[in-house]
This record gives structure tokens, C-alpha cells and sequence, in this order.
């Protein structure tokens, strides 16, 4: 069984972000995959949510908006986790629920975000969603094996390429050991020449 990989090049990650977009769009499927690579979320863990999770949809005062964090008791783990919704993430899940509204769907706070287009209140299950990965990946060419694990690790490889550290990444993921992070991050023979390359001293 072949190791699920982060997409290390960020033009592959444009690529494989424009595909639902632009290339062949589809609302719910770009928010999975800008929900994978923005959370660091398992994906047993991203069918899960509900609108609820995401939206003030009750009669307060911040109804209809976007909440600033995702709160969630990891499957796997059983922890809690914190997430912040980034930009990226919000202006996915506005154009979603737009396109939701436009069919005449009013999305309830009960209501699974992504569920299958037979009117029923069910998330989409693993093997479509790994479908839709796998389309998005065979289309834009990308190499490796890339399927749902792929997001995930693509969030800590970028996270660390930008300076944050294994340490925190490992809180993040909840991992119990420093060695299962450093695979997550995929850190191959090239990135560590790269670092004797460029430190001189």
C-alpha cells in the first residue's frame, strides 16, 4: 500500500485548488479539499461537520456569519481541537452556501456540510471523497500518491516549510511522537541538501 503524500509544489496546490473552481466547478467539492489543506483534519473528521460548526445560524446577534473557530473531538484521538477559519476557508464555505441558497436549500445548523445529492442529511462517505481527490489529482497530473491523508499532511509540510515548528505541528496533529510528525512532513534526500547548500559558514 503506497504512502499518501503532501503536495510539496505550490504550483500543484494551485492546480489542484482551480480545478473545482474553475476547471470543473463544483462549490462542495473545492470547500472539501480547501477544508483539508486549511484544518489539518483527518477526513473522518471533515465529513463530520455539520453547518452548525461553522455558522452562527441561531436568532443571536452574529447569525449568518461565519464563526471565527471550528470546534471538534478528533475520532481517532478523542481530543479536542481548536481550528481557526482562515480566509481561504470562509470564502469556500460563503460560496457553498450561496450555491446551496440559489437551489432554494436552506442549510440547518444540523445539517452535515457535505453530504451527496440525494436530499438526505448524510455526509458523503470516504471512498467518494477520496473520488474526488483522486479526479482532482489525475486531471492536474500530480505525482506521488494523493488522496485524503494528502491535505493533511500537505498543511504541516507547507506549515513547516514556512517556519513553524516540528514541535508545535506535532501539537497540532496530536501525534504522540516527534518521529510520526517528521514523516507527516514528507522531508526528503533534496530538502535536506538544500539546507547544507545554502548554510555556509
Amino acid at each position: 500500500m503506497n504512502t499518501a503524500q503532501p503536495i510539496k509544489s505550490t504550483e500543484d496546490l494551485q492546480k489542484i485548488k482551480a480545478y473545482y473552481k474553475t476547471v470543473h466547478p463544483h462549490p462542495r467539492n473545492y470547500l472539501l479539499i480547501i477544508t483539508g489543506l486549511n484544518t489539518a483534519l483527518r477526513i473522518s473528521d471533515i465529513l463530520s461537520l455539520k453547518w452548525g460548526d461553522v455558522y452562527e445560524l441561531g436568532t443571536g446577534a452574529g447569525k449568518g456569519q461565519i464563526k471565527m473557530h471550528i470546534y471538534i473531538k478528533e475520532k481517532k484521538t478523542g481530543k479536542d481541537a481548536c481550528i481557526f477559519i482562515n480566509q481561504n476557508i470562509k470564502d469556500a464555505l460563503h460560496a457553498y452556501y450561496q450555491s446551496l441558497l440559489e437551489q432554494k436549500e436552506q442549510p440547518q445548523a444540523e445539517d452535515f456540510i457535505f453530504t451527496g445529492q440525494k436530499g438526505e442529511n448524510l455526509p458523503i462517505t470516504r471512498v467518494q471523497a477520496f473520488r474526488i481527490i483522486k479526479e482532482a489529482a489525475k486531471y492536474c497530473d500530480l505525482e506521488g500518491t494523493i488522496s485524503c491523508h494528502s491535505l493533511r499532511k500537505t498543511f504541516g509540510y507547507h506549515a513547516w516549510k514556512q517556519g513553524t515548528s516540528p514541535a508545535l505541528l506535532m501539537h497540532i496533529y496530536h501525534h504522540s511522537s516527534y518521529q510520526v510528525t517528521k514523516c507527516y512532513l514528507g522531508i526528503d534526500q533534496d530538502e535536506q541538501d538544500l539546507v547544507f547548500q545554502n548554510i555556509m559558514l
